[in-house]
């Protein structure tokens, strides 16, 4: 294992006498670096010095080639979080500590700085990617650390946590990569401070609360249910405190189980649940294709009670949305009691505090709904929240994540979230549930490009993952890189239309020509990119993403519009959909007649007014991953429709699209291991 590729010392402001002094040691033959060199425009001194700061932050001395992610992460002695905490002004009191290099920041911190204004809001997604992906997170960490460790502004990253689900399985980690990542980076992509496990548990408890029920309303009679949901305690009998919002909703003004009706009883006891109706599954942090489709109740003790169902991964549960889209601890508590799981045989929804278990669930989260507070290699602050997969879930960090951050950061600082996969779904999302939900108005959305993807959407041979990239993608081919652009085109324009300024980073290789980059650059302007930029963050870190940070400035300072959504709430479902699938490029959509049975029960339940989250590839505009470069006049099919009533959200499953992910042939976990005699982990990508 490298243990010297880096070196690291100590860059107060004192030291940062110009920003055009040789930070980094390059080599001569380094053209990737030569290329940054001849590009680098003249940076504002007094700009980026002009506010005093006592910040620590880390110089990093870069080699070439650039070490394995891993071996760069466990060169780097991270400080204590303390120090990190320190510098946003955050004191003992406004944050837990997890060991010595994580903490969980207080909700508390919101209402104490309520007053304050809010910093510049920066999201950031992608063109549609090869299935490598393009570095965006990479992107998001290396414009934080030039923003704070070369411009010096105040600065925090607001991520979602990986999953163990491609850690193990196809992609690897999600901590960025080269020198532009969080760290530590093997807590960062495993087990973190449990928020995933916290999900995973309350999720199965409430699955094994569905089945549990349906057990016993099946095998009692309503006066034994009774007595068994209402004990005798003391020679009285009390309705739990979770039981009241289902007699309100079933008109039943009593408290007093002994006073109830035959009738009310009736009511009161049996949830009557449809098995047929029953959308909430168990969920794992695995990839197991496997477990796509289960039978349960098949125990000599279940009495016949077998019915189908599945797995999920577990940030595809509906209770990682909640915990995305929670403004507090009481909100997450309702949203949480109000998630549906089915419907009764009369067609009424029955949600998790109609089964009695939405106070567990709220206890089982109640850590959980704390942003985890981490840092970059270059010492620059880190919220780490919720979880990633915009294909199959909302697939944004949180909004109290970004709350807080914002008012860390204040007037004049940067708040940089990451949203998953294109910005189709990613940044639509985003934009049309998250920032609906938190109220806050995005000033510039940055697009993540690369020549590779750019190449496969002009035409380019297929890109697989674990398999050498074709020629084409290694050597110089303009006329590919611009037949591509009408990906990267129509991600601009549909980004545009919500009222943000575009910039287009471009995250170069060392393949990548002078041509080819501005091309690129070229027609991103032409589609009305407020800047495009070339970056080369992997091999530089914050250095290398210096003129994208000065550009996002730029654009911040500059909205003239405010946040348009692409649809209204108080259309139809289908309007909706219809809208969301327009922006793809779809001339209509065809909806399945489970699809149709879903949208009419959901309209009828009164949840219609809802906003949607599509479930749908990430390879594509389309439905079909083959189907390239910005195809249009497709019919987009929906095959299913489910509804997250907590997190607040329809839901539609567009084709083939899967909730729980399949292991390659060759898994990452095949390169994962850890050095027994450090105990530090080895292979993690």
């Amino acid at each position: 294992m490298m243990t010297s590729v880096i070196g690291i010392s100590t860059l107060l402001p004192s030291s940062r006498t110009s920003l055009q002094s040789p930070l980094l040691s390059l080599t001569d033959d380094d053209n990737n670096n030569n290329r940054l060199k001849n590009r680098r425009k003249p940076i504002n001194i007094a700009m980026s010095l002009s506010s005093s700061s006592s910040k620590t932050l880390r110089k990093l001395e870069v080699v070439t080639p650039v070490p394995a992610d891993i071996d760069i992460a466990n060169s780097v002695e991270p400080f204590h979080i303390s120090e990190i905490a320190k510098e946003l002004n955050l004191s003992s009191n406004h944050y837990d500590l997890y060991g010595k290099y994580k903490a969980k920041v207080l909700l508390s911190v919101i209402e104490e700085l309520e007053s304050r204004e809010n910093g510049y809001y920066v999201v950031v997604g992608g063109i549609t990617p090869t299935p490598l992906g393009e570095g965006k997170s990479t992107t998001v960490v290396g414009l934080c650390q030039a923003l704070g460790a070369y411009l010096d502004k105040k600065v925090v990253t607001c991520l979602r946590q990986p999953s163990q689900g491609p850690t193990f399985g196809i992609k690897g980690g999600a901590a960025g990569g080269g020198y532009s990542q969080v760290i530590p980076m093997d807590e960062f992509n495993l087990h973190l401070t449990g928020d995933i496990h916290a999900i995973t548990a309350a999720n199965n408890l409430l699955a094994a609360a569905i089945d549990t029920r349906i057990f016993h309303e099946a095998s009692q009679s309503d006066k034994a249910l009774l007595n068994r949901l209402c004990p005798l305690k003391k020679g009285k009998r009390s309705v739990a405190d979770v039981m009241f919002k289902r007699l309100k909703k079933l008109g039943i003004s009593k408290t007093n189980p002994d006073e109830f009706t035959p009738e009310e009883v009736t009511k009161f006891v049996r949830l009557d649940i449809d098995p047929e109706t029953i959308t909430w599954r168990r969920v794992m942090d695995v990839n197991d294709r496997f477990l796509r489709k289960i039978t349960i109740g098949q125990g000599p003790d279940e009495k016949g009670m077998v019915r189908e169902t599945g797995f999920d991964i577990s940030v595809a549960s509906e209770i990682m949305a909640v915990l995305a889209l929670t403004t507090s601890l009481s909100d997450m508590r309702e949203r949480l009691g109000n998630m549906v799981i089915g419907n009764s045989k009369a067609g009424n929804p029955i949600t998790a505090d109609d089964l009695g278990v939405g106070g567990a669930l709220t206890v089982l989260m109640k850590d959980a709904i704390n942003p985890t507070l981490m840092q970059t290699l270059e010492g620059t602050p880190v919220l780490v929240h919720a979880g990633p997969f915009a294909n199959i879930a909302h697939g944004n960090s949180s909004i109290v994540a970004d709350k807080i951050a914002l008012k860390l950061v204040g007037p004049g600082g940067f708040v940089v979230t990451e949203a998953g996969f294109g910005a189709d779904i990613g940044t639509e999302k985003f934009m049309n549930i998250k920032c609906r939900y938190s109220g806050l108005n995005p000033q510039c959305a940055v697009i993540v490009a690369t020549i590779r993807a750019l190449k496969m959407h002009g035409g380019g041979p297929e890109v697989v993952a674990g398999k050498p990239l074709d020629q084409a993608y290694t050597s110089e081919n303009v006329a590919l890189v611009e037949a591509g652009c009408v990906n990267l085109a129509r991600h601009i324009s549909n980004t545009r239309a919500y009222g943000v300024n575009v910039v287009v980073a471009v995250n170069m290789f060392s393949t990548d020509s002078e041509a080819e980059l501005n091309a690129v650059k070229s027609a991103a302007l032409a589609a009305g990119a407020f800047d495009a930029v070339v970056c080369t963050h992997h091999a530089h870190g914050g250095n290398g993403a210096v003129d994208l940070g000065i550009a996002v400035q730029k654009a911040c300072e500059n909205v003239t519009e405010p946040l348009k959504f692409l649809y209204p709430l108080d259309i139809s479902i289908k309007e909706k959909i219809e809208a969301i699938a327009r922006s793809y490029g779809a001339s209509g959509v065809e909806y399945s007649e489970q699809a149709e049975k879903q949208i009419e029960m959901y309209t009828k339940q009164g949840f219609s007014s809802l906003p949607i989250c599509m479930a749908k590839t990430q390879y594509s505009f389309s439905d079909i991953p083959s189907k390239k470069g910005a195809p249009s006049g497709f019919v987009l099919p929906i095959r299913d429709i489910r509804a997250s009533i907590g997190a607040g959200f329809i839901y539609p499953l567009v084709g083939t699209m899967s909730t729980m992910p399949g292991l390659p042939t060759r898994p990452c976990f095949f390169d994962i291991d850890v050095d027994t005699t450090t105990g530090k982990v080895l292979g993690l990508s």
